[in-house]
């Protein structure tokens, strides 16, 4: 019911809020639940009996049942919910689409396109004076719309802009991937490459007519001259316009949507539910993972294998008879009772099946034992039911074992436990015999029973489950509360070995993470034994290698200092030879996790993805690179805190998001060869030709039906690649691995050359080779011409051939090998050449063609076929021949930072600068501290202090769940300094001789050597004189 009040409280409606409504029904109200749910411990349970009497009285009040709950009568849960509210979270409110707009908008080549369509659009509707024709502004028209109408070829979500655009989206989350940076990086210095190639191409064409008029022919300018004049100048500074347009890789925020959502669709069938978009192409550069063991590489179906019972090792179940009476009933009673009586063994959904466990798996598996002893654990619960259980100590990470504490006729108690075996066994000092009678359990016999039968058990990757018990006296009642006296002094019942098979896929799917060059490291709550033998199975480690294995006791002791402060140094000598962690906590985690992404050990930084299922999981999900809860068995708050949701609970699925990853950062490498090529050649025969031929040689519509081609349609075709084995034989990109690497700027280099040369060769010879008129120096508004329709048929057919070169960027010769297997690349180079026909052949003049004959169009084809010729030749220069060659497309500095920080979405900060701020933040935040806590100090000895009104407190949890700080919520930005620490006022007031220590042990430099002794003049500065109200409401 405290979950139900919670998530009511604040947006059911206020009419159903009122006392009346509860108390009439239940025998307390929504407002008395709240209450209740705020007070914690000893208060709540005084709170408890001073009201309702006991939980059973209360339970009574609210109609239920404290073992069995509700009864689920339909018409009584409806009242429920009328009366309480639904158990239900709200969603967060989504984006208007407005508001996704204005975000898409924010896009850098999204914003120079909109100026370039503005210009053009103004222009387009400028009629000079004294024209009337209106076939004379035709052109100007055209021109105008063709540039217009770039904008909806652009992605409906852009990447960010610069860092002033990324603080203008304000609460949304738009942190930029490391792709995402590069991308824009990239098309900010095309464009800028393309502003300074237009503005030159104007410069030059304004510069060669004026030249040619009013200095050659020696012309006046003469008044009514003047609309023509104009006319020559917007057709320039068109020109320039559509030059412009053509470098601007406007493509790429479309490719990069493309791709990732492509590839999420498709990640969907593999099992992997993509949470952020980024994630995606995040795990195509991990080079770790760090996985749990149950359910993730086993199948997290527990079944017992041996057991070591009445002093005698079984190598299989045992049957009942071999077992003493005696031993046999205390087993099965310690296994039904010290249990969760959740925990339970159905039948079989399928006549063949097997029994299906439900509820924790290794309870389920001792509960399958008790069925192979012949006995019926439902009995033994029935005989004692759950309200009759008198005590329980639960499991948790630190106490590693659950008792059970049970009331016997004879007013006595007994105690029942389960637990880790070399855990539980240091707390036997007793055993029962082949007699079934309890002995003497010494030190001695602890460790050869260790070294006989659990260590055997765990080299056999068995986790070993010791089950004990212990009688106490009914008079006098021991004391409960103190575990240090009353978990002690057991006798062992037994010790049994638990098999959870390794998953039959996991050892070939970390064969290839290691083939990729992914390191896996295995982090389990299990024994170093189980675990080490769990990780030789799976292929984690082999024998004779020199990894480490560690508990998160010996990994804790290494990596702290004298102090017991976590040492950056000391992990970076443990974390690249460890590939086991055994008995950690979800700290020990969240630590392993934070220590290798903050590492500069190596020639790169590590990107780590990790695996969680429980709560505890969440810091360690949040921290790394990529986060992976567990759909099946991982709660809510683990799938909150991931990227990726595994639906399966398989690391084989892993794999899959890895492969994924690498596709898209190849796509979109594939992208940018065939884009860049296009935009290198279009915009030097844009700019040549206007310059030569005082006219582009490609129309603007033209360049319009290019830029289709060569955006939209191409990142469909090379962004729906599928991936392939081959991706996770290479080593992971990296963080700093650019986006062009040397064959990319080969092969974009190599075909640019054999377009330009065709091009160039058809533009200024183009009327010998073909016999026809030369279409050079035409009037202004001219008809179109047949050696320009040859220009830009064979332009189109040379980038249509290309995007099948364009499939292959490191170097391979087979460009058709899978071509098939993606039937959109297929469609779209099909529906491409028969759009391509229909426009030359009637097309007409808006895109300034004039039919082609059948020769022509066989030539045409030529010329685009010679792409693939002239692939295979490039691709059999070898790169490391051509010294000249430069990669591009770098990662900017700050992208070698992670980017999400625990809890909150923080501005980067590069690696080298924050070293070197570190000394000054941590300096002005200690001179900071030191004056917010004389301000305190000042404001607590001031007589005013009496009239002030207490500050609210967040003692309450329900006050502290609802505010905004405390949810996993991306879309709150918070910006931290370099540690969190919070000033508090008992601190303040406690330690006057020195500020609180930080938490961060990390950072080691905290302003331990400053006191509250220095000079207090310049504090006053901060606060008005003679306010310590002021002080103190600036201080709390």
């Amino acid at each position: 019911m405290g979950d139900m009040t919670n998530s009511a409280v604040d947006f059911y409606p206020k009419n159903q809020r009122g006392e009346s409504n509860h108390a009439g029904e239940f025998g307390c109200s929504l407002d008395e639940l709240r209450s209740l749910m705020e007070l914690r411990g000893a208060e709540g349970v005084q709170k408890m009996q001073d009201t309702y009497g006991d939980v059973n009285g209360f339970c009574r009040r609210l109609k239920t049942s404290p073992t069995e709950g509700l009864a689920g009568n339909p018409a009584d849960l409806e009242n429920r919910k009328q009366i309480f509210g639904r158990n239900f979270i709200p969603p967060k409110k989504p984006k208007t689409f407005l508001q996704l707009v204005w975000e898409a908008l924010q896009d850098v080549t999204l914003i120079i396109l909109e100026l370039a369509a503005i210009i053009s659009l103004g222009l387009s509707f400028y009629q000079p004076p004294g024209e009337r024709s209106e076939s004379d502004g035709a052109p100007k028209k055209q021109d105008g719309a063709a540039a217009m109408e770039m904008q909806p070829l652009k992605s409906a979500e852009g990447g960010d802009g610069d860092d002033k655009e990324k603080k203008k989206a304000g609460s949304s989350k738009k942190e930029k991937s490391v792709l995402q940076g590069k991308l824009t990086k990239l098309a900010v210095q095309i464009g800028k490459a393309g502003l300074v190639m237009s503005a030159i191409t104007v410069i030059i064409l304004v510069l060669y007519f004026a030249i040619d008029t009013f200095v050659i022919q020696k012309l006046q300018w003469l008044p009514e001259c003047t609309p023509v004049y104009i006319q020559f100048f917007v057709k320039f500074f068109i020109i320039g316009v559509t030059v412009l347009v053509v470098a601007v890789p406007e493509g790429l925020p479309l490719a990069v949507t493309i791709s990732l959502a492509y590839s999420v669709k498709k990640m969907m069938k593999d099992n992997n539910l993509v949470r952020h978009l980024d994630a995606c192409e995040t795990m195509g550069n991990a080079t770790a993972i760090c996985s749990d063991k149950t359910g993730t590489l086993t199948t997290n179906r527990m079944t017992v294998v041996q057991a070591y019972v009445g002093e005698v090792h079984h190598k299989e179940v045992p049957d009942p008879d071999a077992i003493p009476s005696k031993t046999l009933d205390m087993l099965v009673n310690a296994i039904s009772l010290n249990s969760a009586y959740t925990s339970k063994i159905l039948p079989p959904e399928k006549d063949i099946g097997l029994p299906r466990q439900v509820g924790n798996k290794t309870e389920c598996g001792l509960l399958g034992l008790v069925l192979d002893l012949k006995r019926d654990y439902q009995t033994v619960r029935d005989q004692t039911p759950e309200e009759k259980l008198y005590k329980v100590y639960t499991f948790n990470s630190e106490r590693k074992s659950m008792s059970t504490v049970i009331k016997m006729q004879d007013g006595s108690f007994r105690m029942y436990s389960k637990g880790a075996s070399e855990i539980v066994l240091k707390k036997c000092s007793n055993i029962l015999n082949t007699a079934g009678e309890p002995r003497g359990f010494r030190p001695r016999d602890r460790d050869e029973m260790v070294k006989k039968v659990i260590e055997p058990m765990a080299c056999n990757g068995l986790r070993t489950i010791c089950i004990a018990f212990r009688d106490f006296p009914g008079s006098p009642e021991p004391d409960w509360d103190n575990e240090n006296i009353i978990l002690i002094d057991l006798t062992c019942i037994a010790v049994v070995g638990i098999e959870d098979p390794v998953r039959p896929e996991v050892p070939d799917a970390i064969k290839k993470c290691q083939q990729a060059g992914i390191t896996v490291r295995m982090v389990t709550g299990d024994n170093i034994n189980t675990a080490r033998a769990i990780a030789i199975k799976c292929g984690i480690i082999s024998p004779g290698e020199d990894f480490i294995c560690l508990e998160g006791k010996d990994f804790n002791r290494r990596i702290r200092n004298e102090k017991g402060e976590i040492e950056q140094e000391r992990i970076d000598k443990i974390w690249p030879k460890l590939r086991v962690l055994a008995r950690s906590s979800p700290t020990d985690k969240h630590t392993l996790v934070k220590g290798i992404i903050d590492s500069l050990h190596g020639e790169r930084r590590q990107v780590v993805a990790v695996t969680g299922d429980g709560t505890n999981d969440g810091p360690a999900l949040k921290k790394a690179d990529v986060g992976f809860a567990m759909g099946i068995a991982g709660t809510d708050v683990a799938k909150e805190a991931s990227d990726i949701i595994l639906t399966d609970d398989n690391f084989s699925s892993i794999v899959k998001a890895v492969m994924w990853g690498r596709n898209v950062y190849d796509s979109i490498s594939k992208f940018l060869q065939f884009q860049l090529t296009v935009n290198i050649v279009a915009v030097i025969v844009a700019f040549t030709g206007a310059c030569i031929t005082q006219d582009s040689p490609l129309k603007a519509v033209q360049m319009l039906w290019v830029n289709l081609i060569m955006d939209t349609f191409a990142s469909l075709a090379l962004a729906t690649e599928p991936p392939t084995e081959s991706l996770l034989m290479r080593k992971p990109y990296g963080r700093n691995k650019p986006l062009i690497s040397r064959t990319m700027m080969k092969n974009i280099l190599g075909h640019g050359i054999y377009q330009l040369t065709v091009i160039f060769t058809l533009l200024f010879a183009g009327e010998t080779i073909f016999n026809i008129d030369s279409g050079r120096n035409a009037p202004l508004h001219a008809p179109p011409s047949e050696h320009y329709t040859i220009i830009f048929n064979t332009f189109v057919l040379m980038q249509l051939f290309n995007e099948i070169n364009a499939r292959k960027i490191h170097g391979e010769k087979n460009v058709f090998d899978g071509i098939f297997r993606n039937p959109i690349f297929c469609s779209i180079v099909f529906g491409t050449f028969a759009i391509q026909i229909v426009i030359i052949q009637f097309g007409g003049k808006p895109f300034s063609c004039i039919p082609l004959q059948i020769d022509q169009w066989l030539w045409c084809m030529v010329l685009g076929v010679g792409e693939l010729l002239w692939g295979q030749i490039i691709s059999s220069i070898p790169t490391n021949r051509l010294k000249f060659l430069k990669e591009a497309g770098h990662g900017t500095q700050k992208d070698d930072i992670p980017e999400e920080e625990l809890n909150e979405d923080a501005e980067e900060i590069d690696h080298a600068e924050r070293e070197l701020r570190r000394g000054q933040i941590l300096w002005f935040r200690g001179l900071n501290r030191i004056q917010t806590q004389i301000r305190v100090v000042k404001a607590f000895r001031s007589s005013l202090y009496e009239g002030l009104e207490k500050p609210e407190s967040k003692s309450s949890i329900h006050n502290f769940m609802t505010h905004p700080e405390f949810r996993i919520d991306d879309s709150q930005p918070h910006i931290p300094l370099i540690d969190d620490t919070d000033i508090e006022e008992d601190a303040a007031l406690k330690q006057n001789s020195s500020p609180p220590s930080s938490p961060n042990k990390n950072n080691n430099a905290i302003d331990s050597g400053i006191n509250l002794t220095t000079d207090t003049s310049k504090s006053a500065t901060s606060s008005s004189p003679g306010s310590p109200l002021h002080s103190l409401e600036t201080s709390l």
